[in-house]
């Protein structure tokens, strides 16, 4: 019994003893993980540091610090995400913009015209400095003060327009119309970008609002024009998100605020920091949680957009329609830098209210950084306050899904500027201007047979080419089948395929007739009534919208999409509670490649 005893108390010791080694091994190790990533963090920073010193001593060239150790930065944020970005000091102003959709400058798009190789003036936006000035789509920038800009790039000419706030200089341009040159001087003022371009009504009571940026201040512009809508007897809704890239995560929070009751969770963020984490609930009173809304979506709609539309989703309050959404389901916050550089910083994940996260394309870090794209076949199901199924990645897959009409080939060579072509459209659309002072409203201006006739003509004048996507292909086929061994005996097979391939412009204009006459119309409406005009009158041709108004118009068939399933455990979402919001999240906004604002 003594040696029994013996050996139970020792057993009993080696059992504690192995018990607080496995408690303090894992401690040990994470805390030697650490020591190890600091070293590491410090070896390879004196590493980088002494590889710079010896280029700027020995190197044959004398370095720009700048330009070489900005690509030495860029480069190690690549191997992250493409929303961690660095900004130089002369590239806050991007930043800031980013944020605030504010700029100083003119208020107008400009852009490159291929054929003159001039920088011209290609959209005013209402009620800017450029619009009360004068200027005109298709105006030739010739000067400003006492700079020349006639070989210039859009860049170049963007950051001269642009300013300080309050100060003043001399545009000298030529308008082709006249052929005479014109002298403006103008003020820069402050400009916001027009977050809320358009709302209205459409028939059967049906409120419209187009909304393409969240930006400060912006979910005040939603209440109030659907207050507005309202007022003028809405009594449903359509929340137009398509093209929208997302920015402020509190303003979308606000938005969704606006038809869901206060207190509601409507985003999670999670991050590996705490301060990286928030949850973002309803902070006020709503404006309607009955009404019935449809939520237009798009491959574009991304991040704040999503966000939006995916707690719509996830509370049943709305139906989300169109097509599959960008996916982007990470949250950035910026970061001042020493000597006035920036940088913006994925923090975090964020969740919407089912619980998901609609991140759709992993970005793996390490030596060969590259990205993959989650299938579906991985992601996860998800129920709504309702019970009804959704995913997570990929995006925020509609309720109904509705495919917007492809723009054929031709229009886009016609239309696109920095393509190889002769800006045929933009200078009919210029001249048009010039021979009509006023046109009808824009619900109900339409081109007659007349003009189309005569674009028709100089388009065939001009000599205009463009690739057809199927020729190029075949193009590709053939090579193939040489290769093989096939062509020679299928060569008359080929021969016969490629006399249909051959494309006839005449032939391409009449049969896209009805989508270049939208192009058209659009562009000369956008001159008279800005970007609201061209706005109200793309959406007589809108099959997205189309379908929206005709779910609206059948309260049953709505009621369905949002009718509550099978209920789950999972799917009690609503949750009351009075924190305020939290900080502020950025967008990645993309920018046309063929205009710049100034």
């Amino acid at each position: 019994m003594y040696w029994l005893s013996i050996i139970l108390s020792t057993f009993a010791a080696m059992k504690k003893l192995i018990s607080i080694l496995l408690v303090f091994f894992p401690a040990f190790s994470m805390a030697q993980g650490q020591t190890d990533h600091n070293f590491e963090v410090a070896k390879n920073l004196d590493i980088f540091n002494n590889v710079y010193k010896n280029l700027d001593l020995l190197y044959v060239d004398t370095l720009n610090p700048k330009d070489v150790i900005g690509t030495g930065i860029n480069a190690m944020l690549r191997r992250l995400d493409p929303y961690t970005e660095y900004y130089a000091q002369d590239e806050t102003k991007n930043l800031r913009m980013m944020l605030t959709g504010k700029y100083a400058g003119i208020g107008a798009l400009i852009r490159k015209h291929q054929k003159l190789n001039r920088v011209v003036i290609d959209e005013p936006y209402a009620n800017m400095p450029a619009a009360e000035a004068g200027l005109q789509k298709g105006d030739i920038i010739l000067s400003i003060d006492d700079t020349l800009m006639t070989d210039k790039e859009v860049s170049f000419v963007s950051s001269h327009l642009r300013g300080e706030p309050g100060t003043s200089f001399l545009l000298k341009v030529m308008r082709p119309s006249t052929g005479k040159l014109m002298n403006f001087k103008i003020t820069r003022r402050n400009i916001k970008l027009p977050e809320l371009p358009y709302y209205g009504m459409r028939e059967g009571n049906i409120g419209y609002i187009n909304f393409n940026s969240f930006t400060q201040e912006s979910a005040k512009e939603v209440r109030r024009a659907f207050v507005d809508l309202k007022k003028q007897g809405a009594t449903s809704l359509i929340f137009d998100l398509r093209n929208n890239g997302g920015g402020s995560e509190s303003e979308a929070v606000d938005i969704v605020n606006l038809w869901v009751p206060k207190g509601v969770t409507v985003v999670d963020n999670r991050g590996k920091v705490k301060q990286a984490s928030h949850v973002y609930k309803t902070r006020l009173e709503p404006t309607d949680t009955v009404m019935p809304v449809v939520v237009l979506v798009n491959g574009e709609s991304a991040s704040a957009s999503e966000i939006t539309s995916g707690a719509l989703q996830d509370l049943d309050r709305a139906v989300i329609l169109g097509t599959r959404t960008y996916g982007k389901g990470l949250v950035q916050i910026p970061i001042d830098l020493p000597y006035n550089t920036n940088m913006k910083v994925t923090t975090s994940k964020y969740y919407i209210p089912s619980g998901r996260c609609i991140q759709a394309i992993n970005y793996k870090q390490g030596s060969t950084g590259y990205r993959e794209h989650i299938p579906d076949s991985l992601t996860k199901v998800f129920y709504t306050a309702g019970g009804r199924e959704v995913r997570d990645g990929g995006g925020i897959k509609p309720d109904v899904e509705v495919k917007a009409d492809t723009i054929p080939n031709i229009a886009f060579y016609l239309s696109a500027s920095g393509q190889d072509s002769t800006e045929v459209m933009f200078d009919y659309v210029v001249d048009y201007i010039a021979k009509h002072p006023t046109i009808a409203e824009p619900a109900k201006f339409h081109l007659t047979d007349a003009d189309w006739e005569e674009f028709k003509a100089r388009v065939i004048k001009s000599g205009f080419t463009y690739d057809p996507v199927s020729k190029k292909q075949f193009d590709e086929l053939v090579k193939t089948a040489k290769f093989e061994g096939y062509y020679d005996d299928a060569k008359p097979a080929f021969d016969n395929l490629e006399q249909k391939l051959n494309h006839d412009v005449a032939f391409d204009l009449e049969k896209h007739k009805a989508v270049l006459l939208q192009i058209l119309e659009s562009d000369i409406i956008a001159h008279y009534y800005y970007q609201s005009g061209a706005i109200e009158a793309g959406l007589n041709s809108d099959k997205q919208l189309k379908e929206a108004e005709r779910l609206l118009k059948n309260p049953e068939e709505y009621r369905k999409l949002l009718a509550p399933q099978k209920p789950k455990e999972t799917s009690s979402l609503i949750k009351i509670d009075k924190k305020p919001i939290g900080n502020i999240s950025l967008k990645q906004k993309k920018l046309e490649i063929f205009s710049a604002l100034s």
